[in-house]
Order: structure tokens, then C-alpha cells, then sequence
């Protein structure tokens, strides 16, 4: 599997990197938690544009941005609009979906984009094409807030991102059970032991799926989601707890 370089920064080699989520919904809020995610241990801060009130201004959207890359300097940045659909604020068009996502990419300010395969086959090519012209790489990502797909669905739809040209592949679901668990962290270590040749980033939500953002490289997940104050997704672990974790496991690994 050969690592993703972002800026100074290798996502898919040694500990597992943190993302932290920056959540508000006014300009005011969201430079206030970039300010705090410069302050954390957040190795990717991930701008959750869904949550932004004025998200469909592309005006703002951009002067928005560009506030936030002035915040975080050097440090990688996500830029996500998550559906409705896929549990997120707002609900948009798919051909919206596309142009806010390739506007994103064509402002320089950004490192990352989340492209959500349930957009459509389609969809999701003309949101990579455009990110690389501008350098940009992209995560392919599937959520499920309702149930955990069985182990070999969920190596199947990470297998049919990576063919979408995805560089990193990311599934997360909610448990409704121990099991669901370890099926989330059986279909991870198959799908990077046997299928994956670039990083995956897999997680199982709510508090009974935590332990699945900490032995991420136990099992081969390259990304881990912690808080540096609002969180985003239900089982969010605070981002200097989940730091001082993820370095004890490889200490004793």
C-alpha cells in the first residue's frame, strides 16, 4: 500500500493521523473552531461545509474558505459537503453537489475533497478530474448511520472506490451490535492485507464502535475523526485523548 503525501504530512504510514472537524454554522463560529483545531492535536482539519448557513453563496463559501486556510497555515485541509443523505446537514442537488465540490478544488485553498459514492459513478469521476488539474486528492467515502453492511459489502463498496480512482477509501457505519464491530474491523484488515494499494480509512460510530477509531493500525484503518469541539459524528473521541491512545498502542505494538 503506498502512502498519500499531503503537504509534509503521510497518510497510510506509521500511527494512524487525527482529523479534526470544524462544525459551525456561522463565519464567526468556524474561524473560532479553526482557531481551536490549530490548537489540538489534529494532524487534517476537515471543514464540514454542510453545517456553513451560507453554504449555496458561492461568494461567502469562498472568503469563508480562504479564512480558514489563513488560519490553519500549512495544516492539510478537508473539504466535505456532506448529504442529507448520508447523515449530514443539508440536502443539494447532484449536479450542485458536483459544482460546490469542484469549485472547492479549483480555489487552491484546499488539500483534500470528500466525494460520497452514493453521488453516482459519474458523479464522482468529474469531481476527481477536476481535483487533480489542481492538485488535489480525494477521499471516496460511504456512511451508513443506520446499520453495518456485512463484512463483504463493505470490502466490496471499498474495492469499487479504489476502481473509481479514489486516493483514499473511507467507509464508516453504525453498529448495532459487538459483532457489527468486528465486522467493520474484519472487512478493514481484509480489504488492506489483500485488495487496497493506497489507504483506507474505515470506522464503526457510536460509543460501542470507539474502539474501531483507535486500533486503526492494528487493522490497517489510516485516519482517525477526534474532537476539538463540536464533533460530527456520533462516538468522536476528544482529539488529545485519542492522541495520547493512539501513541500507546504503537508504543506497545
Amino acid at each position: 500500500m503506498k502512502p498519500v503525501k499531503i503537504r509534509d504530512l503521510e497518510i497510510g504510514s506509521g500511527i494512524p493521523k487525527i482529523c479534526v472537524p470544524i462544525t459551525g454554522t456561522t463565519e464567526e463560529e468556524i474561524q473560532k473552531a479553526a482557531e481551536a483545531a490549530v490548537g489540538s492535536p489534529a494532524d487534517v482539519v476537515e471543514w464540514r461545509a454542510d453545517w456553513y448557513e451560507d453554504i449555496f453563496d458561492i461568494g461567502k463559501t469562498e472568503e469563508t474558505l480562504k479564512k480558514v486556510r489563513d488560519i490553519l497555515g500549512e495544516a492539510p485541509l478537508l473539504f466535505t459537503f456532506r448529504t442529507a443523505q448520508e447523515g449530514g446537514e443539508k440536502s443539494i442537488a447532484p449536479d450542485e453537489y458536483v459544482k460546490l465540490n469542484q469549485r472547492a478544488s479549483r480555489t487552491g485553498l484546499i488539500d483534500l475533497v470528500d466525494a460520497e459514492m452514493s453521488a453516482g459513478d459519474s458523479e464522482v469521476k468529474s469531481i476527481i478530474n477536476t481535483a487533480r488539474e489542481y492538485g488535489v486528492k480525494v477521499i471516496v467515502s460511504y456512511h451508513d448511520f443506520h446499520k453495518t453492511p456485512e463484512k463483504d459489502e463493505i470490502v466490496s463498496r471499498l474495492c469499487r472506490m479504489q476502481e473509481l480512482g479514489a486516493d483514499i477509501l473511507k467507509i464508516a457505519v453504525m453498529p448495532q451490535s459487538r459483532k457489527d464491530v468486528l465486522a467493520l474491523l474484519e472487512a478493514t484488515e481484509e480489504m488492506t492485507a489483500e485488495h487496497a494499494d493506497r489507504p483506507v480509512i474505515t470506522m464503526s460510530m457510536s460509543g460501542q464502535g470507539v474502539i474501531s477509531r483507535l486500533c486503526g493500525e492494528v487493522f490497517g484503518s489510516a485516519l482517525t475523526f477526534g474532537t476539538a469541539g463540536k464533533a460530527s459524528a456520533p462516538g468522536q473521541m476528544e482529539a488529545e485523548e485519542l492522541r495520547t491512545m493512539l501513541k500507546l498502542l504503537h508504543k506497545n505494538m
